[in-house]
């Protein structure tokens, strides 16, 4: 027993995979020690606005800056005619397609850059952003996607006309920006002709985004004198953002420096390069001075990436059992003026082909047409990989609306065609190669915890009486851990990712990665890892991310990627490390390699237990006394790059009580059950889930981006875009099963997107089926109180 308890001392020192431990970033956090880019504070720094269109569509007559410039203070007012000698008016997108940094004779959306002011503080530069004179001629807006393609639609990109070859192929109107095919169209199309039931519904889903409590911002610092460049920039991937730096302004990458420091909250929308970043480096280069830019609230919401904007048409055939034979998609996606969505360059729709979800479907087939609109760029994967959000509403809309058509329990009917234990490693229809899961056994918990049976007679008992009480289910399977470089690059460069450690002397170590943490607790789990594989306690591991010129190049933390990547890389850089040790600890105990077993934190000589070295004396071994021939030092760099993605999965149920008077829609109930395989924090994790279906539920019950008929966006502030305080809220109920990653080096798969994913669906179906049994197949999101009042209005439920 004493050897056992001593083991478990020490397991519980090192605080590795599996221990529920407090996050590592939150001590410096509360107490106000985080360093973001407005805390950025250089000498002779100057700060800059953007003057933004007010128009939607207008092409620009002139621009008169001599009033900018006659106020004290102001420095400099650029515009596209000062860029374009620099040729850095337009840059490249991250899909292939070219941004206007400053407008050029025409803007394309309300809010567009057409200039900006560079001054002594940033009051200065607002108040001078007032007093450039632009005159506009204004253009016929097209603000629905659905028009976009008419043949007297207005051309909004007028730089492309001509050109019927865009990056991802043919391109068939001046509005149109690609078409992408998955899937077997012939075969599905066969399926459909002969099938005994099918069903059919249009979906939408809204324009919405992300709302950290950071803003995006740079400080920008051009050193003359060496012709170095150094940005603090607000990025989730500041090695592609050098990259990028580089390719546009022509200085070399190895004179590019990126620092992200401390990030408020990314979700995907600090991807990409916005026109404020280059626009401030140009005027650092320009001026010799360093350069402040940080929008507001409004600016934010209004011009960077958005998220979704699909509207959605399924289909599926299917036996009169319920069993799916087929799925047929299409999709029209508006990516706004510009097709700057960050997806892999290969999937200009990105994963939406996992619309096949945790089903066994036969056939399927999916198309997606993508157009230009006058609405702002991006198309970012807001808290989800990649358009698998939109995917898995997509399928679980559809499986309810078959299940309602054919009188079949909604649990019931995903039983009947979920993709079984057995099948895995299981290839689907549109060619997704899903690693691992158990799908019925998860569905099966979750329904058991919540007493299914018990809430359907209630709702039964409730709807005898007039009441609305919905119940919605959401079974996903989500698609992470970007990915292999054989399917996966932003801009050529491939979609690996990190880890370089550093172990001292002493037997503390330093890692180094090519993520950014944005408040996933990457310091806490990274450490955790790597705990677990090289026996030094997690407290003595400090981890570092977001300085190129530091860390080694990685793609970056967004779509659930950086346990299935650069967990992966820690996981492997520390068992090289390991293997070194071994290699020194049986050159100290005089004893061959192979007489030697790994014991939590040391080396110890089988059969002989008193006999070991911890990895304490090995590392101060490594630097005095190592083998001969062997170089000293104990340090270890892998570039991961998956052999596949990883697939966690999850089962959600949702019940909601309806006020058919008000429209007011209750969250009762919300259980969630998460399978992110290999679990290194559960603590961690349920935050997570706290997080994403919090943000699930601003999206489906409140959360959009419209815009009216001439193109003005509203919702651009935080007094028309919901955003749920504690107040609103639900109180979430979490659960997990376990099914690791047979590919992933510890098993694990990811999780933060997963509750984002899977919770929109699970608010969406508790809604509708609340209207199901009086013949209600579909509402589009948001669920506001007016929207679904109406829904009871036209019902005649409010009587």
């Amino acid at each position: 027993m004493g050897a056992i308890s001593e083991k478990l001392e020490r397991q519980e020192r090192l605080s590795g995979v599996g221990c529920q431990r407090k996050r590592k970033e939150d001590l410096r956090f509360i107490q106000g020690k985080g360093t973001y880019i407005d805390d950025i504070k250089l000498p002779g720094m100057l700060h800059a606005d953007l003057v933004r269109s007010p128009y939607a569509h207008a092409r620009i007559k002139s621009i008169n800056v001599e009033k900018a410039l006659a106020l004290p203070g102001v420095h400099a007012v650029l515009t596209a005619k000062d860029l374009k000698p620099l040729n850095l008016h337009w840059m490249p997108t991250l899909a292939g397609d070219v941004q206007a940094v400053l407008a050029d004779e025409k803007v394309c959306f309300q809010h567009q850059e057409v200039a900006m002011v560079i001054a002594d503080d940033r009051y200065i530069a607002a108040d001078a952003v007032d007093l450039v004179q632009v005159e506009y001629e204004e253009l016929p807006p097209l603000v629905d996607p659905r028009k976009a393609m008419d043949p007297d639609a207005p051309v909004i990109r007028p730089d492309l006309e001509g050109k019927t070859q865009g990056a991802h192929g043919k391109r068939v109107h001046p509005n149109h920006i690609f078409t992408w095919e998955v899937g077997d169209k012939t075969g599905t199309d066969q399926v459909f002709a002969s099938a005994e039931v099918t069903v059919r519904e249009q979906i939408t889903y809204q324009r919405v985004h992300a709302s950290p409590l950071e803003t995006c911002g740079c400080v920008a610092s051009f050193e003359k004198a060496s012709g170095d460049l150094k940005i603090w920039l607000t990025s989730q991937a500041p090695h592609v953002v050098r990259t990028v730096v580089s390719m546009l302004s022509g200085i070399d990458e190895s004179k590019v420096h990126v620092v992200s420091p401390d990030v408020g909250g990314g979700f995907g929308v600090k991807v990409g390069v916005y026109p404020g970043y280059v626009v401030a480096i140009v005027a650092s280069i320009v001026l010799g001075r360093p350069v402040k830019w940080i929008e507001d609230r409004i600016e934010h919401l209004a011009t960077t990436a958005f998220g979704r904007d699909y509207h959605m048409t399924g289909e599926l055939a299917a036996d009169r059992n319920g069993r799916i034979r087929a799925l047929r998609v299409h999709v029209l996606a508006d990516h706004g003026a510009f097709d700057a969505c960050a997806d892999p360059s290969k999937w200009p729709a990105g994963f939406f082909h996992t619309c096949t979800g945790s089903y066994d479907i036969p056939k399927a087939y999916v198309r997606v047409d993508g157009v230009y609109t006058n609405k702002a760029p991006g198309g970012v994967s807001y808290r989800c990989s990649f358009r698998i959000t939109e995917a898995s509403y997509l399928i679980e809309r559809m499986i309810d609306v078959l299940a309602q058509k054919l009188g079949i329990d909604k649990a019931e009917i995903r039983f009947r065609n979920f993709i079984q234990p057995e099948q895995f490693p299981y290839r689907s229809a549109l060619g997704c190669e899903y690693d691992s899961g158990n799908y019925p056994a998860a569905l099966k918990k979750v329904l058991e915890a919540v007493d299914y049976p018990a809430l359907r007679r209630e709702q039964a008992k409730k709807r005898a009486r007039g009441e609305l009480m919905g119940i919605g289910i959401s079974t996903f399977t989500e698609m992470v851990g970007a990915g292999p470089t054989k399917t996966c690059d932003i801009l050529g460069v491939g979609m690996f990712d990190s880890c370089e450690i550093r172990i001292h002397p002493t037997g503390s170590a330093i890692a180094r990665f090519g993520t950014k943490d944005q408040g996933q607790s990457h310091r806490t789990t990274y450490a955790q890892i790597l705990a677990s594989e090289i026996g030094i306690p997690s407290d003595h591991i400090v981890i570092e991310e977001g300085d190129t010129d530091t860390a080694p190049y990685g793609l970056g933390t967004y779509g659930s990627r950086s346990t299935p990547t650069a967990g992966a890389a820690a996981a492997r850089a520390g068992r090289k490390i390991r293997d070194k040790a071994r290699k020194i600890a049986a050159h100290l105990l005089e004893v061959s390699e192979d007489d030697l077993e790994w014991d939590v934190d040391r080396f110890v000589v089988k059969g002989v237990p008193e006999q070991f070295k911890t990895m304490k004396d090995i590392a101060w071994a490594a630097y005095n006394n190592v083998p001969e021939g062997m170089e000293p030092g104990l340090e270890a760099v892998e570039y991961y790059d998956p052999p596949n993605f990883t697939f966690p999965f999850g089962a959600y149920i949702c019940v909601v009580d309806i006020d058919r008077f008000t429209g007011e829609v209750k969250v009762r109930r919300f259980y969630a059950l998460d399978d992110c395989g290999t679990r290194i924090n559960p603590m961690i994790i349920e935050g997570q889930v706290h997080g994403g279906l919090t943000e699930a539920f601003a999206v489906a019950m409140g959360q959009e981006l419209a815009y009216d008929k001439h193109g003005n966006i509203l919702g651009a502030s935080f007094m028309d875009f919901f955003l749920p305080t504690a107040v609103e809220t639900p109180k979430w109920e979490t659960d997990y099963t376990v099914t690791p990653s047979p590919h992933h080096p510890i098993g694990a798969k990811g999780v933060g997107e997963s509750p984002h994913v899977g919770g929109v669906s699970a608010f969406s179906n508790a809604v509708i089926d609340a209207f199901a049994h009086l013949g209600v197949t579909h509402i589009n999101m948001p669920y506001t109180a007016w929207k679904v009042w109406k829904t009871i209005h036209q019902l005649g439920l409010d009587k």
